[in-house]
């Protein structure tokens, strides 16, 4: 695993925005054009460089052009909405080791088995059994693993996956059918197996395998994919193009 603090920044990230300024800028030209003031509150350019490290790493590293055409879009035409920001949590969870491990070891299990809620303690124990055997984690003070458990919850609020503040609760998220499609886009360029229902990322689509089944066969998609099942493997294959795609599920 490759450890960083970026969950730990991007937990305090107060202004979502400069995640389009900066898949577009960067910070050196920012300063050439009127400094970073004239587009963010946040007040010191230490700040703005420490978010600009961790979203160019986290948010804005892209595996294959096929998806960062589709993120690129969606962002222009939709700065931070809903729909995009799951597209943010998706390329943030491929791109960071410590947050599909914490998606994958406290969130989804919590999420699949229907509970309320996630405690910050959960969090940190995970990390810290974690610790035992990274050896980049076992440089990290007890302190920062208990904060970036805290800022992880966070983040996971800021993605709308959980709702409160103190006490913070799994929310209810299901994906309208231009997000549906487009997790699967996203799945497909990322998944090497040749049965897409052995994939670890199928849990981000957050439907059980009999509802993704039931969902994924619906006729309504048949023109955006066409898909093969014999009742145990599943093969899927994208009709249009993914310098397309966005632009077909949105047309009216």
């Amino acid at each position: 695993m490759i450890i960083n603090t970026d969950l730990n920044i991007l937990g305090g990230l107060s202004d979502w925005n400069l995640i389009k300024l900066f898949m577009n800028e960067s910070i050196n030209a920012l300063n050439q054009d009127g400094g970073h003031r004239s587009y963010t509150a946040i007040k010191t350019d230490k700040s703005v460089q420490r978010f600009e490290k961790a979203i160019t790493g986290t948010l804005l590293n892209f595996k294959n052009k096929e998806f960062e055409h589709i993120f690129r879009t969606m962002i222009s035409s939709e700065s931070i909405s809903n729909d995009s920001l799951f597209l943010i949590f998706l390329n943030a969870s491929n791109n960071n080791d410590l947050l599909s491990y914490l998606n994958e070891n406290v969130y989804f299990p919590a999420l699949y088995s229907g509970r309320v809620g996630i405690k910050t303690t959960e969090a940190t124990a995970c990390l810290v059994d974690l610790k035992q055997s990274e050896p980049d984690l076992q440089k990290w003070a007890d302190s920062t693993i208990e904060i970036t458990a805290s800022k992880y919850l966070t983040l996971l609020k800021k993605f709308n996956l959980m709702e409160g503040s103190l006490n913070k609760t799994i929310a209810h998220t299901y994906l309208n059918d231009k997000m549906f499609v487009i997790f699967i886009y996203w799945l497909l360029t990322i998944e090497q197996k040749p049965n897409i229902l052995e994939s670890p990322w199928l849990k981000y689509c957050f439907l059980e395998k009999t509802s993704f089944l039931e969902r994924i066969m619906q006729k309504k998609f048949s023109k955006f994919y066409n898909l093969n099942f014999n009742g145990e493997k599943m093969k899927i294959e994208p009709i249009i193009s993914y310098q397309n795609i966005y632009d077909e599920l949105t047309k009216s």
